[in-house]
Parts: structure tokens; C-alpha cells; sequence
């Protein structure tokens, strides 16, 4: 199965025949609140220079401050830049299948046992390195330091930065055939031995005395602390680059705790994405601005936030609309776009809204 066919769709960037943006002179520019928007792009071997400045030249036009690709190419990253478009480095962080066959034993392990090395859930891309493993973290590390290192990188955008979903989105219970009203063992991570003994460590009780771990409050905010702990060190690297970090994280920090151990409002990043696909979640698009207030809140102006919003689950310009203007009135700093194709009915939306919006 193709990976994005699991939570997210391959992003197809055609627009360098597409017409010129549509410019809304008669909106005033925002003077009180400089708003950031961004692109999720997966950049196209096939692009030509010439048809990457049409489309980034449309994306500037736009409003699009800076753009995640998914993969390293210097030719799309200098050209957007030479567009004036800031080129960020989007990084898988603890999914990764690279290592399957040279280090099986970083991978982590569900409550049966299974490691994700041989027997990956939901699909099979699905293979996540245990954060506790030291090897891992400094994996991760050397990873980020040579990504910061190029030139033509402008900063680093962390994704899969958590555990495996002990709980799917419901929109997708039907698709793989589960019911997931209870924590399932074959989907809770990580309880290999290495975690199993930091855990003991830190909080004087073993796991295996526990009789239902997944109600634990200890053993949940010990897989919290993990993943903040790797990425704040990451977040370190950055510093000594004097290149932000970023991440795309789940929608609300209660989402992203509850279903994927992630405790994202307690990061040292320089903003942050969360994914607010509202029908993923089976909501009305008024739940954006609901989910943008929230993690807003508990952010409490450490970082700003950029709200992520997948165009497919719109069903026409009107529901966009509602949905930028939803994110921006509950605080969001910018919009983050990413979709099958993000065509100029999209893009002129967005340059009308976040021109008008007055903070």
C-alpha cells in the first residue's frame, strides 16, 4: 500500500501552467500580526527549473512563506528560495524503514511482544524506532545535523514524531476493519526491555507488576517525557545552526496525547503544525477554529502555530474559507496546506483571507 494512502495523499504540485494569482487589491495588509503560510510539498525529480520558478513564483504571489519537502533536491530548494520562499527539509522521524535490516533491534515493541521490525501494524511502511534505544537518538541527531548542514537548507520540519497510533482517527476504524473504543496491546508501544528498565529506573515500578499498563498514568507520561526529551535535543542541533525547527504533530494536545503519546505543547520548537483534518475525525469544519483555540491555550505563546489543513476534506471554496478564517480568528499564525492538488481557487482563498485578517 501506498504510504499516503494510510493518513495523508501524495502532494502533486502542477501549477506551472496554471494563471497568475488573483491580487485582492482592496484587501489591507495585516499590519498588527505577520502571518506565515506554508506548503507540505514532495518535491518531482521531473520539475524543470523554468516550471519551478512559475510555481514558486504563484506560491510567493500567494502568500506562501516557506514550504516542507519531503525529500532532499538543491534544484527545488535554491529555486524556491530564489523565489523569496523560505526551503525547509521535512523529516520522517521515528518511522523509519531504512534500518530493517541493519538494526532490527532498534524497532519498537507492542504489548504482545511484536516488533514493529517483523510484524509492522495497520500497513506495512509502518515500522517505528523505539526513542528509548540511545543509538536511535543519536541516529536522529546525526540525521538533523547533516540536513542543517547544507546551505540551501533553511530549517528542519520533524513528522512521525511520536508513537504508533494506539487509536486511529475513527474516519478510518471502517477502512482497516477495527474498533478501536479500547487501547488494543498489538497497537501500544513501546515495551521492549530497554523501556521496560528506563521506566523502572525513573519511576521505581515494573511494568510487568502493573495489571493494566495502558491505564497507567506513570508509564503514559514516562513515553511522553521520551519523545520531548529526543526532540528537544534536536531542537539543540537547530539552535547551533541558528535554523528553526518545526513539526507537524496531531491536531489538539489532547489527540496527540491520548492517541499517539505526544506531548507537543511541551517542546522547544519554533512553530508548530498541527494536523487539523477534520474529516479524518469525522467533524464540521467549525471544529478548526475549536482545535486552533486549543492548542493555542496551552501553548501559552511559547511558539507559534500554524494551523494544517487538508484540502480533500473540504468539500468546496466556501468550507476553505471557513476553515482558514476559522484558524486565524482562534489564533492560528498561519495556514499550512497540504492536498492531492492545491490549485489556484485555493491559494487565491488563502492570499484573500490572510490579507484581510486583522488580528
Amino acid at each position: 500500500m501506498n504510504k499516503r494512502e494510510f493518513l495523508k495523499a501524495s502532494l502533486v504540485a502542477g501549477l506551472a501552467t496554471q494563471l497568475p494569482i488573483k491580487s485582492d487589491a482592496a484587501a489591507p495588509l495585516n499590519k498588527k500580526k505577520k502571518l506565515k503560510n506554508w506548503l507540505w510539498i514532495a518535491p518531482n525529480s521531473k520539475d524543470t527549473e523554468e516550471e519551478l520558478k512559475t510555481r514558486y513564483a504563484t506560491f510567493k504571489a500567494a502568500g506562501i512563506h516557506g514550504i516542507f519537502f519531503e525529500a532532499d533536491s538543491e534544484k527545488h530548494f535554491r529555486t524556491a528560495k530564489e523565489q523569496g520562499i523560505e526551503a525547509h527539509r521535512w523529516m520522517w522521524t521515528f518511522n523509519r524503514a531504512e534500518l530493517l535490516s541493519t538494526h532490527p533491534e532498534w524497532y519498537s515493541k507492542n504489548r504482545n511482544g511484536d516488533s514493529c521490525a517483523d510484524h509492522p501494524p495497520y500497513v506495512t511502511y509502518y515500522r517505528w524506532l523505539c526513542p528509548s534505544k540511545p543509538e536511535v537518538q543519536q541516529y536522529l541527531q546525526d540525521q538533523v545535523t547533516e540536513i542543517l548542514s547544507k546551505d540551501y537548507v533553511d530549517g528542519i520540519h520533524l513528522d512521525y514524531v511520536r508513537y504508533c497510533d494506539v487509536v486511529l482517527p475513527v474516519n478510518l476504524w471502517q477502512k482497516y476493519n477495527i474498533e478501536q473504543t479500547k487501547e488494543l496491546p498489538e497497537y501500544d508501544f513501546c515495551y521492549c526491555d530497554v523501556c521496560r528498565a528506563k521506566f523502572k529506573e525513573d519511576y521505581g515500578k515494573d511494568l510487568s507488576d502493573i495489571q493494566f499498563p495502558e491505564a497507567s498514568l506513570s508509564w503514559r507520561l514516562f513515553r511522553y517525557h521520551n519523545i520531548t526529551r529526543v526532540v528537544n535535543s534536536l531542537s539543540d542541533i537547530a539552535k547551533e545552526h541558528s535554523k528553526p525547527i518545526t513539526a507537524a504533530v496531531f491536531p489538539t494536545p489532547e489527540v496527540a496525547r491520548r492517541n499517539v503519546r505526544q506531548d507537543w505543547t511541551n517542546w522547544r520548537l519554533s512553530g508548530v503544525c498541527p494536523m487539523i483534518y477534520h474529516g479524518f475525525y469525522k467533524e464540521d469544519v467549525s471544529w478548526i477554529g475549536e482545535a486552533v483555540a486549543e492548542g493555542v491555550h496551552f501553548l501559552a505563546g511559547a511558539f507559534p502555530l500554524y494551523a494544517g489543513l487538508y484540502i480533500s476534506d473540504f468539500k468546496n471554496d466556501d468550507e476553505i474559507r471557513q476553515g482558514i478564517q476559522n484558524a486565524l480568528k482562534n489564533g492560528a499564525a498561519g495556514i499550512s496546506l497540504f492536498g492531492n492538488v492545491i490549485g489556484n481557487n485555493v491559494l487565491n482563498i488563502l492570499k484573500q483571507e490572510t490579507d484581510s485578517f486583522k488580528g
